[in-house]
């Protein structure tokens, strides 16, 4: 019997071409009847960022499996490939921050093993230097659904030496709460590293009003349940599915209209 029932796929590669088929047709035919449940295409090319946060989001939600995660602008070069196990999940993807809130998601005591995938009877050949999710992850990966231990995937390594993306800005004040825009989804939503639990403590409860300081901006915005408690146009404060403080506009684009980017500093205080 398998080690793992799932397989789960999270990439950049968009869904215009045959990426995302030709690794499910790897994964089919070295673990027939894999069970895929494909996270996401849709990554902005080469924002490990953005992968990053839906990744570790979307895992307290997905069973226990091998979860492969490819946003990888250094494919090809040194950047090492690798395994991480933590538990009832295995992490594989390259090493370059990627897969660091997933794995701290999952193992928030920091018991993990991690492997290098050096073990070429694993990898798809020949291998190409482009396509390491064809080649090399998605191969590994199915061979754990067939039984292969996490093991003998590679070398092993110390798990403290492992690229990890630095923990998002996150600050609770007297009388504010600051953070940083986490990401921005294709909706144009803006979603912030201050959290639900953060603006309770301040006293901010749903249907108030909330200041929301964006550089030497400051923005009166109303704290609703969903973007569609205001009307269309109107910018809204919400808590989203990750518990995260979202900035969005109904029926438009918050981030065009705010001047939004990943990592612009927020401040979020109650209305005096």
């Amino acid at each position: 019997m398998a080690a793992y029932q799932y397989l789960t796929f999270l990439t950049d590669y968009g869904l215009e071409d045959g990426f995302v088929a030709s690794c499910h047709g790897v994964a089919a035919r070295i673990s027939p009847g894999v069970r895929i449940i494909d996270i996401t295409h849709l990554v902005p090319p080469g924002d490990v960022r953005r992968g990053a946060a839906v990744l570790a989001q979307t895992i307290p939600y997905l069973p226990p499996g091998v979860h492969v995660a490819v946003v990888d602008p250094g494919v090809g070069t040194i950047r090492r490939a690798v395994a991480v196990d933590a538990g009832e999940r295995v992490f594989v993807g390259p090493d370059n921050g990627l897969l660091s809130w997933a794995v701290r998601a999952a193992s928030p005591d920091g018991r993990v093993r991690a492997y290098e995938l050096t073990n070429e009877d694993l990898w798809l050949h020949p291998v190409s230097a482009t396509f390491h999710g064809r080649d090399i992850f998605t191969p590994v990966a199915a061979h754990l659904l067939a039984g292969t231990d996490v093991a003998d995937v590679g070398r092993a390594l110390e798990p403290d030496d492992l690229v990890t993306l630095p923990s998002p800005v996150r600050r609770l004040l007297e009388d504010a709460a600051e953070g940083e825009v986490l990401t921005i989804d294709r909706f144009g939503n803006a979603q912030l590293s201050v959290t639900a639990d953060d603006l309770e403590r301040l006293g901010i409860r749903a249907d108030t009003a909330v200041a929301v300081s964006l550089g030497r901006r400051t923005h009166p915005v109303p704290f609703r349940r969903t973007f569609g408690s205001v009307p269309p146009g109107e910018l809204v404060a919400f808590t989203d599915s990750a518990r995260c403080v979202a900035l969005a506009v109904n029926g438009g684009d918050a981030a065009q209209r705010l001047g939004l980017v990943p990592g612009a500093h927020v401040r979020i205080a109650p209305v005096a």
